[in-house]
């Protein structure tokens, strides 16, 4: 349409400075007129390629808010080198996350972020087999040397139930998150270690997981609610569950922190607008998620270089649903 060769055609997609405007506008004006795109996995398969890159995201469940952060983290910065997203959402469902897997596989990604379904994912172990760049994030893999970015999980839950203990509480339950993913037992370990410090009894009865979900948080707290001996204070292992937490506790008429404290992993922007405001672990998902891309460029750039484990520091954000002693606030 253009009276040009292919090769002219290349260098007009690519701005090269050495083609003639005449030709420039006519190869431009029969784009308009065909409506040609460029082949992004042709334009990717070359090895000179860099830029227009395609990064394959897996998550467990995006309506947990933290996860909202992670995307961010990574496609600010995919953006700003030329690389684009595609999202797919499994729901805490291995087959569902087997169907992404092999979607984004058949639209040869350059790379994979995946948050695995849990510590023996088989489906990602397969795509680290097949040579596949990936990097994980928020747990790991037991059998499986990978990049990992993720939080402190054993050290803020410590600080948040040493907080708890300080407070003068004891009794204290800790609503888990699902007992497959890996995040959930650093947790239940640092929940347990600062109980021990402390020299308080670790309760199983005080110990309750199911899902990772809203309906837990709700399900769970009505069974320690309901206990001969309810507990003082609860610790809530992520977002979702302390949302289902925080509506049963209110549901039941208990007064927060007079009558119950409360405190939960993953600080969200809506927690110091709460009635008490919410006392939070803090995780810095956008920076998870930068970092999580940038390890998976230097990987697709150099497939062979070992595994990195970058591990990234909560924060506990002191606010009233424990209750506190004069001069703590």
């Amino acid at each position: 349409m253009a009276g040009v060769s292919i090769a002219t055609v290349s260098r007009v997609l690519n701005g090269d400075p050495v083609v003639k405007p005449e030709t420039k506008l006519a190869v431009e004006k029969a784009i308009k007129t065909s409506g040609y795109h460029p082949n992004r996995v042709a334009q990717r398969l070359r090895s000179s390629y860099k830029s227009g890159r395609l990064i394959g995201l897996v998550i467990p469940d995006i309506r947990n808010p933290y996860y909202i952060d992670v995307i961010r983290g990574i496609e600010e910065s995919a953006y700003a080198n030329g690389s684009a997203v595609l999202i797919g959402n499994f729901s805490q469902d291995p087959e569902k996350e087997k169907m992404y897997i092999n979607i984004l596989k058949s639209e040869s990604v350059d790379g994979f972020i995946i948050a695995p379904h849990h510590g023996h994912d088989k489906y990602v172990e397969d795509l680290i087999e097949q040579t596949h760049a990936v990097v994980c994030i928020d747990r790991g893999l037991a059998n499986c040397s990978t990049d990992v970015v993720k939080s402190d999980n054993e050290r803020g839950a410590f600080n948040a139930v040493e907080h708890l203990i300080k407070l003068g509480h004891k009794r204290i339950a800790h609503i888990t998150g699902n007992l497959s993913i890996p995040t959930t037992h650093e947790r239940i370990a640092g929940y347990v270690a600062a109980l021990r410090k402390y020299d308080l009894p670790v309760d199983d009865t005080l110990i309750r997981g199911r899902a990772s979900d809203f309906q837990s948080g709700i399900d769970i707290t009505a069974e320690l609610l309901d206990l001969p001996e309810p507990p003082e204070a609860i610790f809530t292992a992520n977002n979702l569950l302390t949302l289902g937490s925080l509506e049963k506790i209110h549901e039941r008429g208990v007064r927060i922190p007079d009558e119950i404290a409360i405190v939960g992993f993953d600080d969200m922007y809506w927690a110091a607008s709460l009635n008490p405001a919410l006392t939070a672990v803090r995780q810095h998902g956008f920076e998870i998620g930068k970092r999580a891309i940038e390890l998976l460029y230097q990987r697709i750039e150099d497939p062979a270089r070992p595994a990195a484990n970058i591990i990234i520091n909560t924060d506990l954000m002191v606010r009233r649903s424990c209750g506190f002693k004069p001069g703590t606030l």
